[in-house]
């Protein structure tokens, strides 16, 4: 099986909204993709991110379901990527009417990856119990299979109580959950759970995103080998998508054929996707270099 890619749609690039952060520019970026090969375009979640950790290296976010809709809208196959969505952001029927939204409105392209989340002042923002956050994700998870089934759900939540709620219009398929971390909470989370597990570069800064460090493929290596083996312990036999974020491991300081061994070793390893975030001054620049990266490592 060969790596699929996805592209990042460069919505935290607010120092040039014209640029990156327009309608127009989303529909651009996300057609590209689709047209050079990519499998998918993703987005990811900070609804409320604080001054602190943005001017120390963190970014802004559109709401991820807007953001991938505009993209639905202006493609027909690439896949909508979230990643990740933090579950616990949100009441659970409402982030369930969210997923099922965009699941039926793209015709199943969606794919939910979705992580506990770490950004501490965030959740307090939001008037969440960081320390649940966690067993918040766990509940989300459970709503959303039984607003799945189609069945009418009855749920008692710990700060809500639903008795026969009926979500519809439901997708054909189920959107494909991918839990993202590099903890072994969240790889037991992934295979006990769900079709796919989604390591993150932590590019040598682990404490601060509260997790595993996974910046070499050799971490990355041995974090999968561990999945094989709480696999084989818990009986799980069904394939596990594992999505990583190539970042630094293919970036241009690295020669072409280094970057075509990177890759072929993350796939000997068990990975099927990486996400890409192509660099540019300015949407055409960005595409270039999305192109010229497909051309390079997608249709070789």
């Amino acid at each position: 099986m060969t790596v699929s890619f996805s592209l990042e749609l460069p919505t935290q690039r607010v120092e040039a909204v014209d640029e990156f952060v327009t309608a127009e520019a989303i529909a651009d970026i996300a057609r590209v993709a689709e047209a050079s090969g990519f499998g998918a375009v993703h987005v990811t979640d900070h609804p409320a991110p604080d001054a602190k950790w943005l001017d120390h290296g963190g970014h802004h976010a559109l709401d991820p379901f807007v953001a991938l809709t505009f993209a639905a809208a202006a493609t027909t196959d690439v896949k909508l990527l979230t990643n990740v969505y933090i579950a616990a952001y949100r009441n659970p029927f409402l982030g369930a009417k969210s997923i099922q939204s965009l699941a039926a409105l793209s015709k199943g392209r969606l794919i939910l990856g979705t992580a506990a989340g770490y950004l501490k002042p965030e959740f307090k923002a939001l008037g969440i119990d960081f320390d649940r956050r966690g067993a918040l994700l766990d509940e989300a998870l459970e709503v959303l299979d039984k607003v799945f089934t189609g069945a009418d759900i009855a749920y008692e939540g710990t700060s809500f109580a639903a008795r026969g709620v009926r979500l519809r219009p439901l997708p054909d398929t189920p959107p494909p959950v991918w839990i993202g971390g590099n903890s072994k909470t969240a790889v037991r989370r992934a295979v006990a759970r769900a079709q796919g597990w989604a390591p993150f570069n932590t590019f040598g800064c682990a404490a601060a995103s509260r997790t595993a460090e996974i910046s070499t493929i050799d971490e990355l290596e041995r974090a999968i080998e561990w999945a094989k083996q709480y696999a084989a312990e818990i009986g799980r036999t069904a394939p596990l998508d594992i999505c990583f974020s190539a970042g630094n491991l293919l970036d241009d300081s690295k020669s072409t054929d280094e970057r075509h061994a990177g890759i072929a070793r993350l796939q000997a390893a068990g990975v099927t996707w990486l996400t890409i975030a192509a660099p540019g001054v300015d949407r055409a620049e960005l595409i270039e270099r999305s192109r010229s990266f497909a051309a390079e490592f997608i249709a070789a």
